[in-house]
């Protein structure tokens, strides 16, 4: 008995066709004012990025290998190579003292106000009475600029009629100097930097813990797991993208601190930083472009590496999903 095969239906033929290709509305080509402005937005920054950032950082490198005072026509430029380096290392006196500083605010960043803006935006997080209050007093020093948190912390900081002093009923000679003392105004520049970081973590970290899904804690809660344990076994590993931006955020603030010693003391008498460094070399009175170009080279080769490390981190991210 013959077997008469199944007919293929335009119906059937159009349905195929409909799962195999995309949504029409999907494949709507761009006016010709859709690509102007598209075009616009992406040429204007990328120019300003390579005018204002890209273009001066390479130039920086190339000069850390001369020596220039700046003012001369670019025929003065001499050709020192690794000499500016070498320099650096053995006879400039303010560098070791700058890396010194550099090493220790990254590690009071890393190992105090990180943890301490983390635990912030923890507590925040439970909804707590007058959670927005506080987190409106936490975030207000990030609104700042860190040469406005420097004036600030110097009326606190003052000898003479400092509020610290007052606090700590000090008076006449039992007075500290905090920024004068070269032992200790390291510290106390701390304090007022972590002050806003502080806020700037526990923003960050906040607007990471509202998107955790409830479902993650309420299924450790029934496993009997403590809010300890939960925090570092189930909402930490969840948190891992923000843990990332971070652990970056942390270091660049560290690195490319500036502005609060500088309005201090431009950054002398025990408050060098490597930035303070480039800028007392590039546009100081000694005027010696190179040799603050290799300090700023050194400064841009470790920031690299923690941003490197971060793009890396987040191109992985998106080929998993």
């Amino acid at each position: 008995m013959a077997t008469t095969s199944p007919r293929t239906t335009g119906t059937d033929t159009d349905a195929g066709a409909s799962k195999d290709t995309p949504d029409n509305g999907k494949l709507q080509l761009l006016s010709g004012a859709d690509r102007t402005v598209l075009t616009l937005m992406v040429t204007i920054p990328a120019v300003l990025v390579i005018g204002l950032v890209w273009i001066p950082a390479l130039i920086s490198v190339v000069l850390s290998f001369t020596k220039w005072n700046g003012i001369g026509p670019v025929s003065d430029i001499q050709w020192v190579g690794l000499q500016n380096y070498t320099d650096l290392v053995t006879i400039y006196p303010p560098f070791v003292p700058a890396v010194t500083n550099n090493l220790l605010w990254l590690a009071v960043f890393f190992l105090i106000a990180t943890p301490l803006g983390i635990f912030m935006a923890t507590l925040l997080d439970r909804e707590i009475r007058g959670s927005r209050f506080y987190q409106s007093a936490l975030y207000l020093p990030v609104v700042l600029s860190l040469a406005l948190i420097g004036f600030i912390w110097q009326l606190i900081y003052s000898r003479d009629q400092g509020l610290l002093n007052a606090m700590l009923g000090l008076d006449g000679s039992n007075r500290v100097d905090w920024l004068g003392n070269a032992d200790i105004n390291i510290y106390a520049v701390l304090v007022a930097a972590s002050w806003r970081h502080v806020g700037y973590i526990m923003l960050l970290y906040l607007a990471g813990l509202k998107g955790i899904d409830p479902a993650l804690r309420e299924a450790a809660s029934m496993d009997g797991a403590g809010e300890v344990r939960t925090f570092f076994n189930v909402i930490l590993p969840a948190m891992r993208p923000i843990n990332v931006v971070v652990l970056v955020i942390t270091v660049i603030e560290g690195l490319r601190a500036f502005d609060i010693v500088y309005v201090i003391n431009k950054g002398t008498n025990g408050l060098e930083l490597l930035s303070t460094l480039v800028v007392s070399n590039v546009i100081g009175e000694a005027s010696r472009v190179g040799f603050g170009s290799a300090i700023a080279t050194i400064l841009l080769i470790i920031s690299l590496v923690f941003i490197v490390v971060y793009m890396i981190s987040i191109y992985r991210e998106d080929a998993t999903e």
